[in-house]
Order: structure tokens, then sequence, then C-alpha cells
């Protein structure tokens, strides 16, 4: 009996004992946007020396937190301490309250209503939402900078962005629309398949008008992002070639020869949509601290 009785025992123990891991050096702060109506939370990994030292430290904010952010966090604080790059602070942008991470990132990130393609929303009872990354690129400038430079020894003139997939359609949307919120932009695998290359028509709309576009960007793609055997390319999700197309938009860009604008294009073989994000980040973050050495 006192066998069964430790063994049904032990087992309840490890239970009460189980806690979340929680990351060293981390802080979330929630925050309601009244630009947006929602609510939010900001994640915060401080670096290493933040506590000792009274400097101001480079930003990077981060969206899709709840994947990227650990991630970044963590590729940065290493770099600092075992490669000599300068320490940074990393903002991670969360989904909104309430909201599921594919209902909160079409909404929030994509810059229009796609004209064609039909989605289904994985929010019963509530309709597909989209086009909201013009309003979500204010609420980052007026309603996230001012707490983060409230609370944090954050030089607010050393900002980067960071976003992947639709995430870079967000930072798109700002590099035309508010250049000047972020110095410099790591943007992976950009969906610039969506609403039938909407971005390709924003960037010659602002070719149209302006001669400068003072801004770095680094872009970052997996070399597996291309056409799939047998399909004819074109601006659908189905037949984007991922790799074509940030190359052909780059190449846009280029030709514009904006004053200020340095891109930088980087393809990844072996890598696809899925696994690129870490090594794109780890190249834009030195493509951009590199620099200031």
């Amino acid at each position: 009996m006192k066998r069964l009785i430790l063994a049904l025992f032990f087992p309840l123990c490890l239970a009460a004992a189980a806690a979340p891991y929680q990351l060293d050096a981390t802080e979330v702060r929630p925050i309601h946007s009244a630009v947006l109506k929602r609510d939010y939370q900001l994640l915060v990994a401080l670096p290493e020396s933040y506590a000792r030292s009274k400097r101001r430290y480079p930003v990077l904010f981060v969206t899709d937190a709840n994947y990227a952010f650990p991630v970044v966090r963590n590729i940065a604080g290493r770099l600092a301490k075992h490669a000599g790059m300068e320490e940074v602070i990393v903002v991670g942008l969360s989904y909104a309250a309430g909201d599921t991470p594919g209902y909160s990132r079409r909404r929030d990130y994509t810059p229009s209503t796609p004209r064609a393609q039909a989605y289904t929303s994985d929010m019963p009872g509530r309709a597909p939402a989209f086009g909201e990354a013009a309003a979500y690129g204010r609420f980052i400038a007026t309603e996230v900078f001012p707490v983060i430079a409230a609370r944090y020894r954050a030089d607010m003139g050393r900002k980067a962005y960071v976003g992947h997939s639709y995430g870079s359609l967000l930072g798109l949307e700002l590099l035309l629309g508010r250049p000047a919120t972020f110095e410099h932009y790591i943007l992976g695998s950009p969906s610039l398949w969506f609403d039938r290359g909407v971005m390709f028509e924003r960037e010659a709309a602002y070719a149209r008008v302006q001669r400068d576009l003072s801004a770095s960007v680094y872009f970052g793609i997996g070399g597996r992002e291309t056409l799939a055997p047998g399909k004819r390319r074109s601006r659908s999700e189905e037949e984007a070639d991922m790799v074509a197309d940030l190359k052909e938009f780059d190449a846009a860009l280029q030709s514009r020869r904006y004053r200020g604008l340095r891109t930088r294009v980087e393809v990844f073989p072996g890598e696809d949509h899925a696994s690129v994000f870490p090594f794109l980040f780890t190249h834009g973050l030195r493509a951009w601290l590199d620099k200031a050495r």
C-alpha cells in the first residue's frame, strides 16, 4: 500500500511544482490603443548591462511577438555577448487581446482589403478584417513610442523595425507612408502577392510625387520561396514566386534613385517561409549595427 501511495503522491508533487517558464530581464506592459480602440501588450527585453549602466540603447520593434519576440531577444543577446554586437532593447508587439493571431495580424498588418481572393474568418461570428496597417502604424508612432521613451533608456533616434510575411507588409506600409518612423527596416519574406500586388501600386504612387526616401532597408527571404512546379506566376498566394516578387520590388525602388535610400536583398538557399526568419534577422541586425561601428 505504501508503494501505491508514493506512486500516486510523487506525480502530484511534480504537477504542483510546475510553473510557467519565464524569460529573464523581460517585462509585459499592457497598452490600450485609443487609435485602434483595442488592447495589446508590449513585451520588453532589456540588455544584460541595462541595470548597471546609465546609457541609452538602440531599440528593435518586433511584430508577431508570440513567435518572434523570444527569437529576436535571444539572437540579439547572443550576438552581443559572444560576437561583440551592440546591445539593444527589444520590444515585441503582441496581437490584439481577444483576437486569434491570424485574425489580428490580417487586420493590423495588411494595407488594404483584398479585391479578389475570399478569406474565411477563424473567429466565429466575426467577418474577416483587413487593411488597417496605416492605423496600426499610427498606433506604433503615437502610442507605443511614447511609452518606451518614458519608461526605458531607449535611444529613440536609433529605432529598427522587424517584420516577416504580413509583418513585412506593415513595414512597407510604414516605409512608403511614414518612412521616418524607423531608421532601419528588417523585412523578411514580404507577402507582395497580397491584394494583386497592391504594394507595387503603392510604390509607384509614391514615386510619382516623391524624390526622396530616406531609409535603410534589409530584405531577406528563403531560397525555396519560389513558384511551385507546374504553376504559372501571378499576383496570387497560390501562384506567387516570392523571391522573384521581392527582387522585382527592390529593382523598382532602385530605379527611382531615391535620395537617402539604401537597400540590400539576401536570399538564403535551402530555407523556406517557415524556417528563414532567424537567418534574415541575424543578417539584418548586423547590416544595421555593423554600420554604426
